[in-house]
């Protein structure tokens, strides 16, 4: 079945849209040239929604009771019509409240089409969602809300945003990657998230973590997390709680948390295996001539060794020998095919560090290109998932399974996410750390999980960016602004409002006709949100504003003080050397119309008892670090270093900021949306501002010639003295980071616990 329709349909039939979704029984097409929304059932059509719904319902064997539906119909149809006024509609969402009180969904105790047709209903309409704003229907929004936050509902949006945003005709564009992967089947499927831990995750490893989950969820499977920990050089048992630490940041959670190295044993058998049906060698060609070969398709002169020869070499290698040392075993697939993945890959190598886990059991080890696929066979996975930089290595992943007689596992791949402006490879985002130029690889100017999600990313954000992306194969360096645009559409409803002043020149004002005595006053801290709370606000006859703002008034100007009235400004005292303002006079004019000036501003009442105190803070503000888009990899980012990335201002903010909790969302208004991220070794609360898309918030800040941060300077300096030594970091003196501590997923063996400096998190499990 296929379901048919234009992105841009009005009103949107979001109850087809949604059950096609969920049930995921239908192709969801996005065709501009389309006139409506048609449903091809096996050759019949329907273009009826009511119809649709039905159908596809049928088809998914949804549970429907025909008899208590039509009445919902009838609601959701009223509900559509543009006829309708906005009594007709209250008395509609009126009775759809009073019904859902004792109750979780439309009819019986599982989801049906009445269910999808009235909330596709409300969903199309902005009275309807406007209405609903007021909070008097409570049970209502409840159940709204529950099928606005289902992960498929979520993918439809994405997927419907995607195609609006498309300049192509006829672009189909799967749902959620509804038809991305093969001969998937519900309750079947297992995907796999394969880390190192070796590091941190980033923005890339979180698109890889999300879609492996959203596949997992969508198909009623299975996600297994496993760590790749085939390369104790680089390995540390830390990483792995780290990573963890990631995932449950971002709401990812998997079934099944093991190790490539649980499998150490069945992979040295398998590799026997291969070596004695003559599909493996050793071979002891110098790294340098065997990359030559290869390059140029020669056989190694141990190609055609016996079996016999082979083995020896192979025990030798397993002793750790000095002998054992100069060999490694190859797969004898091809000498010359044009696919160079496929020229006799190296599937096992010698190591003699330490294992973090296994201790010094085994002094051989598979590589990824060995492990990773014989451990999915192992495990169960049925879909593995990895980005589209690999294809070429699609062929040698299928020659392992096909050669070692393991059952067969889909590929299946995606765009590489990249960002410009941003750094992925590990070893230049340490060499950042390392340096001093960041404090910590969770810095929010870092791409990485625990980076982005400090500056104010939410998972909600992140999700949709992902599954916006579609089944697309281009590999582009993408913009932030639409990712921090996303974001800010998802904070700003639940964002409690505060006020900040900067502390800098601020003007002390004093308003005639306002209270002689302080006067507090209980406010909204969301004025369309009430669930958010109140907060006091001090009434006063002498405020503090802005400097800038005291600047932009021209002579008797009638003004807005926000959230109290109109005022007149009558004298303004200034420093004529300076330009300075030091002191203004205004008269309250409550009795004029805010909507008629052009200036609102926020103020302050002046500190004084026995009003609490204003409270010091630091807005702190982050730009690039680098000042070339995408860096080559023959680049350095010694080279392209951003003079200045950090930058902050001291202010005085409203009392009620005492209130927040580290890592909680709010908005100073007027400045912008911010994390709040607890207090300074000084003791003065600090708040990062989170990026709202707009031009100015995403576009690099860099100005060559103006301030230069001292760790940059010395970082230039240094390079400037000695530019034949790279400043490269060293893996072992990598620090552990200083996010806050999150509680365990499961009972493993990593126990190492980093250092905290971040909010709590609450137990999971």
């Amino acid at each position: 079945m296929s379901l048919r329709l234009s992105s841009k349909l009005s009103p949107c039939p979001y109850g087809a849209i949604g059950i096609a979704t969920y049930t995921n029984v239908v192709e969801i097409i996005y065709d501009e040239d389309a006139k409506g929304v048609e449903l091809d059932l096996n050759g019949t059509k329907l273009s009826s929604e009511p119809e649709i719904v039905l159908a596809i319902a049928k088809a998914a064997g949804l549970a429907d009771d025909s008899a208590k539906s039509t009445s919902f119909f009838d609601l959701a149809k009223t509900l559509s019509a543009s006829s309708s006024g906005v009594p007709e509609i209250l008395t509609c969402l009126d009775t759809l409240d009073d019904h859902l009180a004792w109750r979780t969904f439309l009819v019986g105790h599982s989801i049906t089409p009445a269910d999808w047709l009235v909330w596709g209903a409300i969903r199309s309409t902005t009275r309807s969602m406007g209405l609903l704003k007021n909070n008097k229907h409570v049970h209502l929004v409840r159940w709204q809300t529950y099928f606005e936050t289902l992960e498929s509902t979520q993918g439809a949006y994405a997927a419907l945003t995607a195609a609006k945003a498309s300049k192509t005709r006829n672009t189909k564009t799967a749902a959620g990657f509804q038809i991305g992967l093969k001969d998937a089947k519900m309750g079947e499927v297992v995907t796999r998230f394969p880390p190192e831990p070796s590091g941190y995750l980033h923005i890339g490893h979180a698109k890889a973590a999300i879609l492996n989950q959203y596949f997992a969820k969508m198909y009623d499977g299975k996600l297994i997390i496993r760590f790749d920990d085939t390369n104790p050089t680089v390995e540390r048992s830390e990483f792995e709680e780290t990573i963890l630490e990631d995932l449950r940041l971002l709401d990812i959670h998997g079934d099944i948390v093991s190790h490539s190295s649980d499998y150490f044993d069945q992979l040295y058998e398998i590799a026997v295996k291969l070596i004695k049906d003559g599909k493996a060698y050793a071979d002891d060609t110098p790294h340098s001539e065997m990359k030559e070969k290869r390059w140029h398709g020669l056989p190694s002169a141990r190609r055609d060794a016996s079996v016999e020869e082979n083995l020896k070499h192979f025990d030798e290698m397993k002793s750790g020998s000095e002998e054992g040392q100069r060999w490694c075993i190859r797969a004898k697939i091809s000498v010359d095919n044009p696919n160079k993945a496929l020229r006799d890959p190296v599937i096992y190598r010698v190591n003699l560090t330490h294992h973090h886990r296994t201790g010094d059991k085994w002094k051989i080890y598979p590589t990824y290109d060995f492990a990773c696929p014989a451990v999915d066979a192992i495990e169960g996975v049925t879909h593995a998932l990895r980005t589209n930089e690999y294809r070429d290595r699609h062929p040698q992943y299928d020659w392992m399974l096909q050669a070692t007689g393991l059952r067969h596992v889909h590929m299946w791949d995606f765009s590489r996410l990249n960002f410009i402006y941003t750094l992925l490879s590990k070893r230049k985002l340490r060499w950042f750390v390392e340096t001093g130029i960041v404090r910590g690889w969770d810095d929010p100017r870092f791409p990485t999980v625990r980076g982005i999600r400090r500056r104010g990313m939410t998972v909600e954000a992140l999700r949709q960016f992902m599954l916006s992306q579609g089944p697309s194969q281009s590999v582009v360096s993408l913009e932030w602004d639409s990712i921090w645009s996303n974001n800010k559409k998802i904070i700003d409803p639940i964002t409690p409002r505060h006020w900040a002043i900067l502390e800098t020149n601020m003007v002390p004002v004093t308003v005639n006709g306002a209270p002689k005595e302080q006067e507090v006053k209980t406010l909204p801290k969301h004025k369309k949100n009430d669930a958010l709370g109140t907060k006091k606000t001090v009434f006063w006859d002498r405020i503090l504003i802005e400097q800038e703002d005291a600047k932009s008034f021209d002579d008797q100007e009638e003004i807005t003080l926000m959230d109290w009235g109109n005022a007149i400004v009558r004298k303004v005292t200034k420093d004529e050397s300076t330009g300075v303002i030091s002191a203004i006079e205004m008269d309250l004019h409550l009795e004029g119309d805010f909507r008629k000036t052009k200036k609102k501003i926020t103020w302050l009442a002046q500190p004084a008892p026995p009003a609490d105190p204003l409270i010091p803070i630091t807005l702190v503000d982050h730009d690039y670090l680098i000042t070339k888009k995408k860096l080559d990899d023959e680049d350095e980012p010694v080279d392209f270093l951003s003079p200045a990335s950090e930058f902050r201002q001291e202010a005085l903010a409203d009392a009620n900021v005492v209130d927040l909790k580290k890592g909680d969302l709010m908005q100073f208004e007027r400045k912008g949306y911010f994390m709040y991220d607890g207090e300074s070794s000084e003791g003065k609360k600090e708040f990062i501002l989170i990026p709202d898309g707009r031009a100015g918030s995403v576009a690099s800040k860099a100005v060559e010639g103006g301030y230069v941060d001292p760790a940059v300077q010395k970082v230039r300096d240094a390079a400037a003295a000695n530019p034949k030594v790279p400043a490269k970091a060293k893996q072992e003196d990598e620090p552990v980071s200083k996010m806050y501590k999150v509680a365990p997923l499961v009972n493993d063996e990593v126990s190492s616990e980093p250092a905290s400096k971040m909010y709590k998190v609450a137990r999971i499990h």
